[in-house]
């Protein structure tokens, strides 16, 4: 995931945009995703490693975004998007990503798929927990999926036309960098920001 992310921040891309102004969750364009992903001043105690970037999900970079066979999960995508913070008095990082859907069916249909991938990202005896309500689906699992021990969150949500994650580890497993409240706070905030950008609103929300 980390080399995804990597990969996705040094790459470009463009394509139409689609407009909207009904009171829905509408698709996103490219701009609305990079400013969905939160920035520096929405992470209050955390500095920016990689600025928010967004390309289009072509033939290309599909299999970043979705990296399953056939690339399942990114029929009818549009954009894919990241960003990266880190702590220092934790030696904590979190990832935020997002897959942005022309509908929400496409994003709901897409879910499970990605799930089946994502959700192992937290080591293969990560345990569910919950979020709250946050979005129409959401998942979140807590484990260790380093060499030594060193713990991990996942969180995955759909938001109307989007599939979110967000992504916490660290490198130093003793000082409580990684948690199951700061995940959710962190989900939380890219929820209320997606959610805002699909109802035409400046995404805002911020730890």
């Amino acid at each position: 995931m980390a080399i995804a992310a990597a990969l996705l921040l040094a790459g470009c891309g463009g394509g139409t945009e689609i407009d909207s102004g009904n009171g829905k969750p509408v698709a996103l364009t490219k701009e609305q995703v990079r400013q969905t992903l939160p920035d520096g001043g929405a992470m209050t105690g955390w500095k920016a490693s990689a600025r928010p970037t967004t390309i289009e999900t072509n033939k290309l970079y599909r299999s970043m975004a979705c990296p399953i066979k056939d690339n399942a999960g990114c029929e009818n995508s549009r954009f894919f998007g990241a960003s990266t913070f880190r702590r220092d008095d934790s030696a904590a990082n979190a990832t935020f990503m997002i897959i942005a859907y022309d509908s929400e069916q496409a994003a709901r249909e897409a879910y499970d798929v990605l799930w089946s991938y994502y959700g192992k990202r937290a080591g293969q005896r990560a345990k569910p927990f919950s979020l709250g309500p946050i979005g129409e689906k959401r998942d979140a699992r807590f484990g260790s999926s380093g060499f030594h021990g060193e713990l991990s969150t996942i969180t995955q949500a759909q938001v109307g036309t989007t599939l979110l994650w967000t992504v916490v580890d660290s490198t130093d497993k003793h000082k409580k960098a990684v948690t199951e409240d700061g995940a959710r706070d962190l989900a939380t905030v890219l929820a209320k920001r997606a959610r805002q950008a699909q109802n035409g609103d400046a995404p805002s929300a911020a730890l």
